[in-house]
């Protein structure tokens, strides 16, 4: 169907009625997570919640005051290797998260500062580069420790064991069970409720990868982050790589229902799922929605995501770039060797920022795990400088198609 014969959605009448109606006589989800019942790793007098700093407020503040926090301008969403300010970078993806969900959860009558911690802090744990970077350090940790990097799970160890700032369970559980990567049409509540459920899914998903198609999200606001992660990714996506030149225009995807660019997948996602959510115990959307956003998530696939080494191909060259850091920074960490960077740059501050982390403490972790720690942790630039001061007679570069390129 052509996206011009795909219509704006509006709610169903007799939903948009029941919202108003509940808003006039001030109706409570139950289903709403309340933040009564928040739980914190440690029970300290100064993270109690305030009418004026609740509970998930307190998460949002602790969550945008982190080092990790800052690194979301400079690390890649889709598109590594290209200058251009227009295109989408990893830290207005995570605001577009919030605000999709904040939307939903709001019609929803969900609890809004839960949803917005939650989409804040999903992605605290990724790599330079992308995907692709994700893929090449689990590359490296798998081959020294047979265990998995994801930046789901390393998001829950960022808040939670690096930087240690009492994040609520009800956050790190969001975070960690937020994996976009898997449709579902109907997602139904998970069941962690305690700080040992969390640790045990977190070394489940590092020892096999496949755990994590198996988490669920504890709370409905977690269930619309997950949602929302899709939604917000997969027309802004459309609409880079229209602006990098992967492809000429949206003619090229097909839709018969959410519709092909970025604001009607938006509005029709968000309509769908109020109308097949509102005042039930899970998040759902409709068949129709739910086969669409499987074609676009394909769609999405085919024609960008497996084509993006066609703006620069360069692809190999990071793989060993990636390699080669990875290597040096171990036999350096091994050694001992203060004079790395992996001590001056990375275990000095994260130490000092981290409030409780002492460096006798951090060094007793796997090698490997430090190693993790570090590389996640960069942005792409960084990671790039750092390449060339460790190997300064290196032949690789890796060039960025430049903003005046297609003046020449």
């Amino acid at each position: 169907m052509a996206n011009a014969d795909i219509p704006y959605l509006k709610l169903d009448p007799d939903v948009e009625a029941a919202i108003r109606k509940d808003r006039e006589d001030n109706w409570k989800n139950p289903y709403a997570f309340d933040d009564g019942n928040v739980l914190r790793r440690e029970a300290k007098p100064h993270d109690e919640a305030t009418i004026t700093r609740p509970a998930f407020a307190r998460d949002i503040e602790k969550i945008i005051n982190i080092p990790a926090y800052n690194r979301y301008t400079d690390k890649t969403q889709v598109f590594s290797f290209v200058e251009n300010d227009d295109i989408c970078r990893r830290g207005l993806h995570v605001q577009l998260v919030s605000r999709i969900a904040r939307g939903i959860s709001d019609l929803l009558g969900l609890n809004t500062q839960l949803v917005e911690a939650i989409a804040l802090g999903h992605d605290l744990g990724h790599t330079p580069f992308g995907h692709a970077g994700e893929r090449y350090l689990s590359q490296c940790f798998e081959r020294h420790t047979g265990r998995s990097f994801r930046h789901n799970v390393h998001s829950v160890r960022v808040m939670d064991r690096l930087y240690r700032r009492n994040i609520s369970l009800q956050t790190l559980d969001g975070a960690l069970c937020h994996n976009g990567e898997f449709a579902q049409q109907v997602l139904r509540l998970g069941d962690m409720s305690t700080f040992e459920q969390l640790d045990e899914a977190v070394d489940r998903c590092s020892a096999n990868v496949s755990e994590i198609k198996r988490l669920r999200p504890s709370t409905l606001e977690g269930c619309v982050v997950r949602v929302a992660d899709m939604i917000a990714y997969l027309g802004k996506d459309r609409d880079d790589a229209v602006d990098v030149g992967i492809i000429d225009s949206l003619d090229c995807f097909e839709s018969s229902f959410i519709g092909r660019d970025n604001s009607r997948i938006i509005n029709n996602m968000t309509v769908d799922i109020v109308n097949n959510s509102y005042r039930r115990d899970h998040i759902a959307m409709s068949k129709a929605a739910f086969e669409d956003i499987v074609l676009a998530k394909r769609q999405n696939y085919e024609k960008i995501y497996f084509m993006e080494g066609t703006v620069s191909p360069v692809e190999n060259v990071v793989e060993e770039m990636f390699t080669e850091l990875y290597e040096r920074l171990y036999e350096q960490l091994v050694a001992g060797d203060e004079s790395s960077p992996v001590f001056k740059h990375h275990i000095a501050r994260l130490c000092d920022k981290s409030f409780t982390l002492t460096e006798d403490e951090y060094l007793k972790e796997e090698p490997n795990q430090i190693i993790v720690d570090y590389v996640s942790s960069m942005t792409d630039s960084y990671f790039i400088a750092l390449y060339h001061h460790l190997f300064p007679k290196s032949e690789k570069r890796l060039f960025k198609r430049e903003y005046c390129d297609d003046l020449q």
